[in-house]
């Protein structure tokens, strides 16, 4: 069954790459293709980061948690059904708070950057990451399936839901008003995920959660008051497709510590 999430991964891009074409939420920047193309150029470069570096090291901490009973689950000695929803539940509040980190350090923001410098906001911006921020994202890996004590079993199902989440919510596809408003008091939508990318601070620093919209709400940062043509996606100083070029995007983060552009956001 290990190619199951591989499926279910490929089904959800491929079902919201249709309907975004059919109801997008917002107008495209540059043609879809050509950002789609990017995108998974820039993703593809970060798969080898995930499959040489985290994968086999987060494979092996999680045996290692499950044959020595570490972490702090495992001292409850829950039923394992009870065990892996909190583990699962657990992994999306602390990515959370990396997904925070990632904003508020200018070192990791350099790299987290080149997720948000995309000028369109599509589902294939959801894998859109730079291969230095998953390579240093293998530590807090780590530290979650240490601390949490995350199964084999548990750290996959949240992966799989992960990807199905985070294509949704970056995708450019407009849901009905009453269903999405429903559904945002549970988990992040395209609407919210959106103010996020604002190139407005404010905004950006606003809905950081990765699958249920809670975390927001526990820490305030919740924001689902902004109209959707009221602000632009992206980063400032990066507004032009030869500023986010491939080349421009695999370099940038190992150049950009006295570059101006490096300032964040305006507010």
């Amino acid at each position: 069954m290990k190619w199951l999430g591989g499926v279910l991964s490929v089904g959800a891009f491929a079902v919201l790459y249709y309907f975004e074409k059919r109801r997008p939420l917002r107008d495209e920047v540059e043609p879809k293709e050509i950002n789609t193309i990017r995108n998974l150029a820039i993703a593809s470069v970060a798969g080898l980061a995930v499959n040489f570096l985290e994968k086999p090291f987060a494979d092996k901490l999680t045996k290692i948690v499950e044959e020595k009973r570490f972490g702090l689950l495992k001292i409850f000695r829950l039923p394992k059904i009870v065990e892996t929803v909190f583990a699962v539940l657990l992994l999306d509040y602390t990515l959370y708070i990396w997904h925070v980190l990632t904003h508020k350090s200018p070192f990791l923001w350099r790299f987290h950057r080149v997720h948000h410098a995309d000028l369109d906001l599509t589902a294939s911006t959801a894998i859109r990451f730079h291969f230095g921020e998953i390579s240093i994202s293998v530590l807090f890996r780590a530290g979650q399936i240490l601390l949490i004590g995350v199964s084999p079993e548990a750290l996959k199902i949240w992966q799989n839901l992960l990807f199905i989440s985070i294509f949704f919510h970056h995708s450019n596809i407009r849901l009905p008003k009453n269903f999405e408003e429903n559904l945002e008091k549970i988990v992040v939508t395209p609407r919210l995920h959106g103010i996020h990318h604002s190139e407005i601070r404010s905004q950006m620093d606003s809905n950081w959660s990765s699958g249920l919209s809670i975390w927001d709400k526990i820490h305030g940062t919740f924001q689902n008051d902004i109209e959707e043509n009221t602000f632009r996606i992206g980063v400032e100083g990066f507004d032009n497709l030869q500023s986010i070029s491939l080349p421009k995007m695999l370099i940038e983060p190992f150049i950009s510590q006295n570059n101006p552009q490096n300032k964040r956001l305006r507010g």
